[in-house]
C-alpha cells in the first residue's frame, strides 16, 4: 500500500544516469514520491529545465554559475514547448556555484539522492548527513575519500547504498545478524576487456573502453568499470558501509551480472541477491527504504535457460582491485589519493594523453609515493589537501608521458 504522504526527495546529479533513472521511477510512482529540488553540473540545462517543469520542483541548482541565464532561457523554452501560456508556470528558484548542491542537500526532506559523479560529491554528502536527512548514496567517491569523517557523522541507518552491489549486500544482510556474517562477496562483470592480456590492453581506444557489456553508465564510471577501479572503490565502500574488515571482502567475476553480490554467513550459508542488470531496483529501494516499490523492475526470468559463471579476478590483468585493497587497508588519506589520481588519469585517457594501461600504472605510482600521515582524527581539510596533491602529481606524471610520446 502506497504511503498517505509522498516522500519528499532531493536529487543531486539529476541529468546523469542515476538521476534520470530515479526520475523515471518517480514518474511512475507519483503517489509515493514528491521531488523538491534538482541539481546538476550545468552541461545539459535543457534536460534540467525539462525535469524541473515536469516535476514542479521548488529549487534547481547548477555548479556552473555561468549557465544561470542559459538555464532561465531553457525554462522559458521548455514552457513554450509544453504549451504553457505566460503566467501558467512558475520558474523554480535557481541556485548556482560549487556549493549549490550542498545547499539543496541540507533542505528539509525525507531523502537526498546523491548521484553526483566524483569526489566533488563529498560536501553534499556531509551536508545531507549533518541536516539529518536520509542519504541515498550513489556517489561512492564521497564515502571512499571521506571515510571516517562520513561514518562518524552518519547516524545508524542514515546512509542507504544505491550501488547495485552494496544494495544487494544490504538486502542479503536482512537474512542474518551482524555477528553471523563471515564474508562479503562483490560481483563484477569484468568489463569489456575480460580475458585480454596486458599487452592486448595497451592500445585499446576510448570507444572500446566505453562499451560496457551490461550497463549504460556515464563515461567515468564506465571506464572505471573497464579498469576495475570501480570495483576497487566499491571494495573500500563496502568496508566502510558495513564495518567488515578488508580481508573478509572478496571480488569475483560474474559475467552475467545476475547476482549483484552475496553475503556468506558463519554457518556456511550464502545468500545472494538476483535481478536483471538494471539500477532501477537499487534506486527504488534506497528511495523507499525499508519498503520495496512494487514493479520497480521486471524480475529475473526463471523459465528461460541461462548459465552463470564465476571466476577470480586476474591481478595481472586487473591490478586495480589489489591496489584499492592496499589503499583501503592503509586508510587515512590513501583512499582519497587513489580516487583523485584515478579521476585525473581517466580524463587523460579520454583526452588521448594516456594509454589505457597507463591509468592504473599512474595511480599505483601516485599511491606508492603518498606517505599517509598519522592523524588523531581525519578532517575534511586533510582529505582535500591529499586530493589536491594527488591530482597535481598525476598531472605531472601524465604530462611527462605526453612529452615523451610527442
Amino acid at each position: 500500500m502506497a504511503p498517505v504522504n509522498p516522500r519528499s526527495v532531493v536529487i543531486l546529479g539529476s541529468t546523469g544516469s542515476i538521476g534520470t533513472t530515479a526520475l523515471e521511477l518517480i514518474g511512475r510512482n507519483r503517489d509515493r514520491f514528491r521531488v523538491l529540488a534538482l541539481s546538476a553540473g550545468g552541461d545539459n540545462v535543457g534536460l534540467l529545465a525539462e525535469q524541473a517543469l515536469e516535476f514542479g520542483v521548488e529549487v534547481v541548482a547548477v555548479a556552473k554559475a555561468t549557465v544561470a541565464q542559459d538555464l532561465q532561457l531553457a525554462f522559458y523554452a521548455e514552457a513554450q514547448r509544453k504549451g504553457y501560456a505566460q503566467g501558467e508556470f512558475r520558474i523554480p528558484k535557481i541556485v548556482t556555484g560549487p556549493d549549490a548542491s550542498s545547499e539543496l542537500a541540507a533542505m528539509p526532506c525525507d531523502v537526498v539522492l546523491n548521484g553526483i559523479n566524483g569526489s566533488v560529491g563529498l560536501h553534499a554528502t556531509l551536508a545531507a548527513l549533518d541536516a539529518g536527512n536520509t542519504l541515498a548514496l550513489a556517489n561512492k567517491e564521497s564515502l571512499v575519500i571521506g571515510g571516517p569523517i562520513v561514518t562518524r557523522l552518519a547516524k545508524p541507518g542514515q546512509i542507504i547504498p544505491v550501488d547495485s552491489e552494496h544494495s544487494a549486500i544490504a538486502q542479503c544482510l536482512r537474512g542474518g545478524s551482524a555477528d553471523e556474517v563471515g564474508r562479503l562477496v562483490l560481483t563484477a562483470s569484468g568489463g569489456p576487456f575480460l580475458g585480454r592480456s596486458r599487452s592486448e590492453l595497451a592500445n585499446v581506444t576510448v570507444e572500446q573502453a566505453l562499451n560496457h557489456p551490461n550497463f549504460a553508465m556515464g563515461p567515468v564510471v564506465t571506464i572505471n568499470s573497464a579498469t576495475l577501479v570501480n570495483k576497487g572503490l566499491e571494495l573500500i565502500e563496502a568496508h566502510l558501509l558495513f564495518g567488515i574488515p578488508m580481508d573478509r571482502i572478496d571480488v569475483v567475476i560474474h559475467r552475467q551480472q545476475a547476482i549483484h553480490s552475496m553475503v556468506e554467513f558463519s554457518d556456511g550459508a550464502t545468500i545472494a541477491q538476483v535481478g536483471v542488470p538494471t539500477m532501477t531496483v537499487p534506486i527504488a529501494l534506497a528511495l523507499g527504504w525499508p519498503d520495496r516499490i512494487p514493479d520497480a523492475s521486471p524480475p529475473w526470468s526463471w523459465t528461460e535457460a541461462s548459465t552463470w559463471t564465476f571466476q577470480p579476478v586476474d591481478d595481472a590483468e586487473f591490478p586495480s582491485v589489489g591496489l584499492a585493497r592496499e589503499a583501503g587497508s592503509r586508510g587515512g588519506t590513501a583512499p582519497a589519493v587513489f580516487n583523485a589520481a584515478n579521476e585525473v588519469c581517466v580524463q587523460a585517457f579520454r583526452d588521448g594523453r594516456l594509454p589505457f594501461t597507463g591509468i592504473v600504472d599512474t595511480v599505483a605510482r601516485v599511491v606508492t609515493e603518498h606517505d599517509v600521515p598519522s592523524y588523531v582524527e581525519l578532517s575534511v581539510d586533510d582529505v582535500l589537501a591529499a586530493d589536491a596533491w594527488a591530482r597535481d602529481r598525476a598531472r605531472q606524471i601524465t604530462g611527462v608521458q605526453e612529452t615523451q610520446q610527442a
